[in-house]
């Protein structure tokens, strides 16, 4: 059986290498039994190397195919990204700003005249700017910017400083306040955080938003705006009752939002970061004279054919 198998061989050998053909009168030499087996191996090997090429031919070629869809352009993977979806973003969301913009291009809504920016002393030193901004913001909770406007202005008179409001004692305080929403807790927070701004800050208001929330009386939204008023950076979308409630109405959010945190966090979300500045003072003036939180007045409103809200009205 030895014998045979290895004449099988020769003869395929023979073939392979081009010898002469069968028959002709010349007898194969037969092989070793261990040059036929180096024989043997080397025919094996052969044939493994002239199919491998075939099988990462073929992988080449899908890859190939995989890179062409990605990319277009021909080349295997050269560029090629993932592709990305698009993230979501309100419908209309464009033209009901630019109809808000034009809405409130007079400037004559009450945070206009009396907001947080128009509530301090600006020949003050910049230290005490920025601490009467603070207090300004912590007066308007809750209560309408005529009424901070006084508050402000009647503290002023007496010298608002860190200093000076430490020195005052409660009740006086309260009656340079009052009627603010809520005029009693903000007394004894407006101690509580100008002892710490004395002692941990010199005097001045903290310049993170981290560290103002951490301030008794101040929450996200007071604290976003101080950051933009008082030392001029964008830290995030400042939302109040009303940002809030026209988020909602217009469906700037992608789910009806609860809270006005969750509402800034639904913004920020979509929203350009080039207008994170602008929003807050447009929506409040524009909820303040048309979007009103009862009876809003969606007769006069540019966007009424644009708001899901008002189409339910």
């Amino acid at each position: 059986m030895m014998a045979v198998g290895v004449r099988m061989v020769t003869r395929s050998r023979s073939c392979a290498r081009g010898a002469g053909p069968r028959g002709g009168g010349e007898e194969a030499v037969p092989l070793r039994r261990g040059e036929a087996a180096a024989d043997q191996g080397a025919i094996f090997a052969e044939e493994r190397q002239s199919h491998c090429p075939v099988k990462r031919q073929r992988k080449a070629q899908r890859l190939c195919v995989a890179y062409e869809a990605a990319d277009g352009d021909g080349e295997e993977g050269k560029g090629a990204e993932p592709l990305q979806a698009p993230g979501w973003e309100p419908q209309d969301w464009r033209r009901q700003l630019a109809n808000i913009r034009t809405m409130r291009s007079r400037k004559d809504a009450p945070v206009d005249q009396l907001g947080a920016e128009h509530c301090y002393d600006p020949s003050a030193p910049p230290k005490v700017r920025r601490y009467q901004v603070l207090v300004s913001l912590m007066l308007s909770s809750q209560t309408k910017d005529q009424v901070t406007a006084g508050a402000m202005q009647r503290l002023r008179a007496r010298g608002l400083t860190v200093d000076s409001v430490l020195q005052m004692d409660d009740s006086t305080l309260g009656a340079l306040i009052h009627p603010v929403g809520f005029w009693r807790s903000k007394v004894k927070y407006i101690k509580q955080t100008s002892a710490i701004l004395q002692q941990c800050y010199g005097g001045d208001i903290p310049s993170s938003v981290a560290e103002l929330v951490a301030l008794p009386g101040v929450g996200p939204k007071m604290a976003h705006l101080a950051m933009a008023v008082a030392w001029g950076t964008v830290s995030g979308i400042a939302v109040d009752t009303h940002v809030h409630r026209i988020a909602n109405r217009l469906r700037w959010t992608r789910k009806q939002t609860k809270a006005p945190e969750q509402t800034r966090a639904a913004l920020e979300e979509w929203l350009p970061r080039e207008l994170w500045g602008e929003i807050n003072a447009l929506l409040v003036g524009f909820g303040q004279q048309t979007c009103l939180p009862v009876h809003p007045r969606c007769q006069t409103c540019l966007n009424q054919a644009l708001c899901p809200a008002a189409q339910g009205l």
